[in-house]
């Protein structure tokens, strides 16, 4: 009898400490491991990258390779004129990598500071990537 009360205080014990202390497992998350804002994407590949751009180019891409993919799931690139949002792509990624782009028409009088943010499916920000567009 006291071998069985022995053992069922040990196992509160251990319950009690499981809950006051619970193991938490860190998932890894997936990450941008490339990005650019660029004139084309050819073959999968970027083309032209740059950090600032003529008006005259027209079309821009964002591309980003996404690594430590753990399921099925979605990442967005918003692309922002200024402070004001002007394209929200939503872009499916497998895992465990995926390379993915976006494009934007920039037209002719959205001169100045750009910005893409790459966003996980919960809103989360990835990167920053910033651009300018000159006359």
């Amino acid at each position: 009898m006291k071998k069985v009360s022995i053992l069922s205080t040990m196992l509160m014990v251990f319950m009690a400490f499981g809950v006051l202390f619970p193991v938490t497992v860190f998932a890894e998350t997936m990450e941008v491991v490339n990005s650019a804002i660029c004139e084309n994407v050819v073959n999968r590949e970027i083309a032209n990258e740059g950090t600032s751009f003529s008006s005259s180019t027209g079309k821009l891409y964002c591309f980003s390779k996404i690594d430590n993919i753990q399921s099925y799931t979605e990442v967005v690139h918003a692309w922002y004129y200024g402070d004001t949002e002007r394209a929200r792509v939503t872009l499916n990624v497998n895992p465990p990598a995926w390379r993915t782009y976006s494009s934007k028409i920039i037209q002719a009088h959205e001169i100045g500071a750009w910005r893409v943010e790459i966003l996980d499916s919960s809103g989360n920000l990835l990167e920053t990537l910033r651009f300018e567009v000159t006359q």
